[in-house]
């Protein structure tokens, strides 16, 4: 009877995880343009993942600054922030600030996009080799706040992105390779003007 209800409730838990809204990486798989640019491009948690978003942004010909250390006056003239999340104690290490300073500073960066009304775009580019609790921490956190969010689908084996997305109302974009990411932000973006 035990074994029953474990695999009874096993499997309304995968029937109930079906349903969680995660769109299918294909090209044209976010719901129409929704991000404007040009896009600032800031690192939470100072992973070199930063630098692949760059690339990915510029294969999809959307305008971007980078900026690694983000602050309220680098969202001058931005259409967009896109917050890639992930953490490094290496990257953090050596832009000489501690957990404590990076959270304070992406705090204060989403608290002015969403006083200037400037959404956010969640990137989580490092599939499940890029978690852990620091990440997840910083998941919890910052995703909230996004419009939508494309993640690498390795990332979300244990559900943290679709239920967070699920609960919020966020549309979730989760790629299989990253390289696939481009094709997903080229159909988010507005054209350019």
């Amino acid at each position: 009877m035990k074994l029953f209800r474990l695999i009874a409730g096993a499997t309304a838990a995968a029937a109930a995880l079906a349903l969680l809204p995660v769109v299918a990486a294909q090209p044209g798989a976010a719901q129409g343009p929704v991000f404007d640019p040009p896009m600032l491009v800031t690192s939470a948690g100072q992973s070199p993942d930063v630098q692949l978003a760059v690339v990915l942004a510029k294969r999809a010909g959307i305008e971007t600054k980078l900026a690694k250390l983000a602050a309220a006056k680098d969202l001058e003239g931005a259409g967009t922030l896109g917050l890639v999340v992930g953490a490094s104690l290496k990257g953090l290490g050596a832009a000489g600030l501690d957990t404590a300073k990076e959270k304070a500073r992406v705090q204060a960066l989403l608290a002015e996009a969403a006083r200037r009304k400037i959404p956010v775009l969640f990137l989580h580019l490092g599939g499940e080799q890029r978690r852990g609790e620091l990440t997840d921490a910083m998941v919890a956190e910052y995703l909230p706040a996004a419009r939508m969010a494309v993640i690498v689908k390795s990332a979300d084996g244990d559900g943290l992105f679709s239920k967070i997305c699920w609960a919020r109302g966020i549309p979730l974009v989760a790629v299989e390779k990253t390289a696939e990411a481009a094709e997903v932000l080229k159909s988010a973006f507005k054209p350019k003007a």
